[in-house]
């Protein structure tokens, strides 16, 4: 088991120095520089030169590149164009806020749906299955921002019973009745966007399950459905869910952009989305390499605990 780790984890490090390059050739090569971020139309060229070179812009590619390397996995992301923070003490702020919003939306919506994915599966072709599959069309096809403004419009303007924009009202910031009801319309959009396509995976498991031959015999010796769901294809459905776990941890950072930009929650979606309009690059990439490296550790994540329930996939 430790080898199969190890060997998994020295597959993640070139992958992770890929992305490193990856964020930084795109920036390099987006249409605006760093310094239209910081200059005015009244500058001389000589003043837009000195900042140039104040932050190291005249410099070699390369050499850009080995100095942003070297203070990341230092632990220095740098600071903000425009507000001349430190980028890792804001996403240290940040982030917890996203977690909060994101974990209890995703764990929710991953519980609901293994009951509605077995019960879709099990009655493939008939009204339980065509109402859930239904249900998850439309929310498939919902987008989340329009979702999020259905809830602002009729929960905030019309019956006025819920806020609709950041984490706390002002004076009230220790208040954890007045966070709840911050919090409950984004939780509710976010489990809207997370549902369907989980309870479509469990019901396509489920359908794979039932057509196993494993089924046929228990159904000879006389088992009936709702044995046969429980004790088996429950169980072996479970073992493909589990990797949506690992799949998971790169949405606790940054699955929420729209959704948090919409209802202006302080975590990083939004933090990311101003930061592009702003050019704020050293804030663009920090998050973008933050998402894709949870990206790979998180698949490291599911290999590990796919190997964990199955262990035939350690020896391939």
């Amino acid at each position: 088991m430790a080898k199969y780790i190890a060997k998994r984890i020295l597959k993640a490090v070139p992958l992770l120095l890929l992305i490193t390059v990856i964020c930084f050739v795109l920036m390099k090569l987006a249409p605006y520089d760093a310094v239209d971020a910081l200059t005015r139309p009244d500058m001389s060229q000589a003043e837009i030169d000195r900042i140039r070179e104040s932050y190291g812009l005249n410099d070699p590619v390369a050499v850009q590149y080995l100095r942003w390397l070297n203070n990341l996995l230092h632990g220095n992301f740098g600071y903000s164009l425009l507000s001349h923070t430190s980028i890792k003490y804001d996403l240290l702020i940040r982030i917890p806020n996203t977690i909060l919003l994101m974990l209890p939306s995703y764990l929710t919506a991953y519980l609901l749906s293994i009951p509605l994915g077995l019960l879709a599966g099990s009655r493939r072709g008939k009204w339980p299955d065509k109402l859930i599959d239904g249900f998850c069309s439309i929310g498939i096809a919902t987008p989340t921002f329009w979702f999020a403004m259905l809830l602002i419009y009729a929960f905030g303007y019309r019956m006025k019973l819920l806020p609709i924009l950041g984490m706390h009202t002002v004076g009230m910031e220790k208040s954890i009745p007045d966070l709840l009801r911050h919090f409950l319309l984004p939780y509710l959009v976010l489990i809207f966007s997370f549902l369907p396509d989980l309870t479509r995976f469990v019901r396509s498991s489920a359908i794979g399950q039932w057509k196993e031959d494993y089924v046929l015999v228990q159904k000879a010796f006389g088992a009936g459905r709702s044995e046969i769901l429980f004790r088996h294809v429950a169980r072996n459905v479970l073992i493909p869910l589990i990797t949506k776990l690992g799949m998971a941890l790169p949405l606790l950072v940054t699955g929420a952009v729209i959704t948090e930009t919409v209802f202006s929650w302080p975590g990083i979606g939004s933090y990311f989305v101003k930061a592009v309009q702003a050019m704020d690059y050293p804030i663009v990439m920090s998050v973008l390499v933050l998402s894709g490296s949870l990206v790979i550790l998180g698949n490291l994540l599911s290999d590990i605990l796919y190997s964990i329930v199955d262990p035939r996939i350690r020896s391939t």
